[in-house]
Protein backbone atom coordinates (compact mmCIF):
# COMPACT_ATOMS: atom_id res chain seq x y z
CA UNK A 1 0.00 0.00 0.00
CA UNK A 2 1.23 3.51 -0.85
CA UNK A 3 -0.20 6.75 0.49
CA UNK A 4 0.34 10.22 -0.99
CA UNK A 5 -0.80 13.30 0.86
CA UNK A 6 -1.96 13.78 4.41
CA UNK A 7 -4.00 11.17 6.28
CA UNK A 8 -5.68 13.89 8.37
CA UNK A 9 -8.05 14.71 5.50
CA UNK A 10 -9.40 11.18 5.14
CA UNK A 11 -12.88 10.24 6.21
CA UNK A 12 -13.02 8.78 9.68
CA UNK A 13 -14.99 6.00 11.28
CA UNK A 14 -17.02 8.51 13.29
CA UNK A 15 -18.05 10.61 10.27
CA UNK A 16 -21.71 10.53 9.22
CA UNK A 17 -20.99 9.31 5.69
CA UNK A 18 -23.29 9.36 2.67
CA UNK A 19 -22.41 6.69 0.08
CA UNK A 20 -23.17 6.34 -3.61
CA UNK A 21 -22.00 3.57 -5.92
CA UNK A 22 -21.76 3.84 -9.69
CA UNK A 23 -21.84 0.43 -11.31
CA UNK A 24 -19.78 -0.49 -14.33
CA UNK A 25 -21.26 0.18 -17.76
CA UNK A 26 -20.54 1.85 -21.07
CA UNK A 27 -18.33 4.94 -20.81
CA UNK A 28 -21.13 7.16 -22.12
CA UNK A 29 -23.31 6.17 -19.19
CA UNK A 30 -20.42 6.84 -16.83
CA UNK A 31 -19.86 10.34 -18.21
CA UNK A 32 -23.55 11.12 -17.90
CA UNK A 33 -23.50 9.97 -14.30
CA UNK A 34 -20.46 12.11 -13.36
CA UNK A 35 -22.25 15.46 -13.56
CA UNK A 36 -25.56 14.12 -12.30
CA UNK A 37 -23.94 12.50 -9.25
CA UNK A 38 -21.79 15.55 -8.55
CA UNK A 39 -24.81 17.87 -8.74
CA UNK A 40 -26.71 15.62 -6.34
CA UNK A 41 -23.85 15.53 -3.83
CA UNK A 42 -23.35 19.29 -4.14
CA UNK A 43 -27.02 19.91 -3.41
CA UNK A 44 -27.17 17.33 -0.62
CA UNK A 45 -24.35 18.94 1.31
CA UNK A 46 -24.93 22.61 0.42
CA UNK A 47 -28.49 22.39 1.70
CA UNK A 48 -26.99 21.93 5.18
CA UNK A 49 -25.90 25.58 5.18
CA UNK A 50 -29.41 26.58 4.19
CA UNK A 51 -30.70 27.82 0.85
CA UNK A 52 -31.13 31.31 2.31
CA UNK A 53 -27.41 31.55 3.08
CA UNK A 54 -25.49 33.93 0.81
CA UNK A 55 -22.86 31.17 0.47
CA UNK A 56 -25.33 28.46 -0.57
CA UNK A 57 -24.77 28.69 -4.35
CA UNK A 58 -20.99 28.95 -4.05
CA UNK A 59 -20.82 25.97 -1.69
CA UNK A 60 -23.08 23.89 -3.96
CA UNK A 61 -20.93 24.80 -6.97
CA UNK A 62 -17.62 24.13 -5.20
CA UNK A 63 -18.69 20.76 -3.84
CA UNK A 64 -20.20 19.79 -7.19
CA UNK A 65 -17.06 20.81 -9.09
CA UNK A 66 -14.82 18.87 -6.70
CA UNK A 67 -16.92 15.71 -6.82
CA UNK A 68 -17.37 15.92 -10.60
CA UNK A 69 -13.62 16.20 -11.17
CA UNK A 70 -12.87 13.20 -8.96
CA UNK A 71 -15.61 11.04 -10.48
CA UNK A 72 -14.58 11.99 -14.04
CA UNK A 73 -11.01 10.91 -13.28
CA UNK A 74 -12.27 7.63 -11.84
CA UNK A 75 -14.42 7.01 -14.93
CA UNK A 76 -11.72 8.05 -17.38
CA UNK A 77 -8.94 5.86 -15.98
CA UNK A 78 -10.83 2.98 -14.40
CA UNK A 79 -10.60 -0.73 -14.86
CA UNK A 80 -14.00 -2.43 -14.91
CA UNK A 81 -15.69 -2.26 -11.54
CA UNK A 82 -17.65 -0.09 -9.15
CA UNK A 83 -16.84 3.54 -8.46
CA UNK A 84 -17.74 4.42 -4.88
CA UNK A 85 -18.31 7.96 -3.63
CA UNK A 86 -18.37 8.61 0.12
CA UNK A 87 -18.85 12.08 1.57
CA UNK A 88 -19.29 13.80 4.90
CA UNK A 89 -19.34 17.27 6.43
CA UNK A 90 -17.17 17.87 9.49
CA UNK A 91 -15.91 20.99 11.25
CA UNK A 92 -16.86 23.35 8.43
CA UNK A 93 -15.28 21.15 5.77
CA UNK A 94 -16.65 18.88 3.07
CA UNK A 95 -14.78 15.57 2.84
CA UNK A 96 -15.04 13.08 0.03
CA UNK A 97 -13.48 9.79 -1.00
CA UNK A 98 -13.81 8.38 -4.52
CA UNK A 99 -12.69 4.76 -4.92
CA UNK A 100 -12.09 2.77 -8.07
CA UNK A 101 -9.78 0.21 -9.66
CA UNK A 102 -7.11 0.75 -12.30
CA UNK A 103 -4.54 -1.46 -14.00
CA UNK A 104 -0.94 -1.44 -12.70
CA UNK A 105 0.42 0.75 -15.52
CA UNK A 106 -2.26 3.40 -14.98
CA UNK A 107 -1.54 3.37 -11.24
CA UNK A 108 2.19 3.87 -11.85
CA UNK A 109 1.59 6.78 -14.25
CA UNK A 110 -0.87 8.35 -11.81
CA UNK A 111 1.60 8.09 -8.93
CA UNK A 112 4.18 9.89 -11.08
CA UNK A 113 1.64 12.63 -11.86
CA UNK A 114 0.77 12.98 -8.17
CA UNK A 115 4.44 13.48 -7.31
CA UNK A 116 4.67 16.20 -9.96
CA UNK A 117 1.52 18.11 -9.03
CA UNK A 118 2.11 18.01 -5.29
CA UNK A 119 5.67 19.34 -5.57
CA UNK A 120 5.56 23.11 -5.29
CA UNK A 121 2.91 25.78 -5.56
CA UNK A 122 -0.27 24.50 -7.26
CA UNK A 123 -1.05 27.93 -8.76
CA UNK A 124 2.34 28.19 -10.47
CA UNK A 125 2.18 24.62 -11.72
CA UNK A 126 -1.37 25.17 -12.97
CA UNK A 127 -0.20 28.05 -15.16
CA UNK A 128 2.73 26.01 -16.52
CA UNK A 129 0.42 23.07 -17.30
CA UNK A 130 -2.11 25.31 -19.05
CA UNK A 131 0.70 26.73 -21.19
CA UNK A 132 1.99 23.21 -21.98
CA UNK A 133 -1.50 22.08 -22.98
CA UNK A 134 -1.93 25.12 -25.22
CA UNK A 135 1.39 24.35 -26.95
CA UNK A 136 0.44 20.69 -27.47
CA UNK A 137 -3.33 20.06 -27.68
CA UNK A 138 -2.76 16.28 -27.84
CA UNK A 139 -1.14 16.29 -24.38
CA UNK A 140 -3.35 14.54 -21.82
CA UNK A 141 -3.05 13.42 -18.23
CA UNK A 142 -1.68 16.78 -17.16
CA UNK A 143 -3.51 16.98 -13.84
CA UNK A 144 -5.19 20.30 -14.71
CA UNK A 145 -8.38 19.36 -12.88
CA UNK A 146 -6.56 18.37 -9.70
CA UNK A 147 -4.38 21.48 -9.86
CA UNK A 148 -7.47 23.66 -10.33
CA UNK A 149 -9.03 22.08 -7.24
CA UNK A 150 -5.92 22.79 -5.18
CA UNK A 151 -5.19 26.26 -6.58
CA UNK A 152 -8.61 27.81 -7.14
CA UNK A 153 -10.77 25.96 -4.61
CA UNK A 154 -8.33 25.43 -1.75
CA UNK A 155 -8.89 21.68 -1.79
CA UNK A 156 -6.38 19.36 -0.13
CA UNK A 157 -5.95 15.93 -1.68
CA UNK A 158 -4.60 12.53 -0.67
CA UNK A 159 -4.43 9.15 -2.37
CA UNK A 160 -4.15 5.54 -1.23
CA UNK A 161 -2.99 2.87 -3.69
CA UNK A 162 -3.60 -0.74 -2.66
CA UNK A 163 -2.67 -3.56 -5.07
CA UNK A 164 -5.12 -6.44 -5.53
CA UNK A 165 -4.15 -9.87 -4.19
CA UNK A 166 -3.08 -11.08 -7.65
CA UNK A 167 -1.31 -7.79 -8.48
CA UNK A 168 -3.20 -7.23 -11.73
CA UNK A 169 -5.15 -4.22 -10.47
CA UNK A 170 -4.73 -1.43 -7.99
CA UNK A 171 -7.50 -0.05 -5.81
CA UNK A 172 -7.27 3.74 -5.59
CA UNK A 173 -8.89 5.97 -3.02
CA UNK A 174 -8.81 9.67 -3.81
CA UNK A 175 -9.54 11.78 -0.74
CA UNK A 176 -10.31 15.48 -0.76
CA UNK A 177 -11.23 18.10 1.79
CA UNK A 178 -12.80 21.42 0.89
CA UNK A 179 -13.35 24.27 3.34
CA UNK A 180 -16.98 25.42 3.53
CA UNK A 181 -18.95 27.42 6.05
CA UNK A 182 -20.27 25.70 9.12
CA UNK A 183 -23.81 24.33 8.92
CA UNK A 184 -26.53 26.50 10.43
CA UNK A 185 -28.00 25.39 13.75
CA UNK A 186 -31.68 24.54 13.73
Amino acid sequence: MATFGSADIMLGATDDISRIQLFDGPLEIGWHHCAMTADFVGELFAIRVGEASPDYREIRHSIGYLVNELIENAVKFRAPGIIAVEAAMRDGTFRVKVSNQVDRDTAARFQGLILEITDGDPGDLLIRRIEANAADPTYSGSGLGLLTLMSDYGARLAWVFNPSADGSRVFIETHAILPVVAPVAH
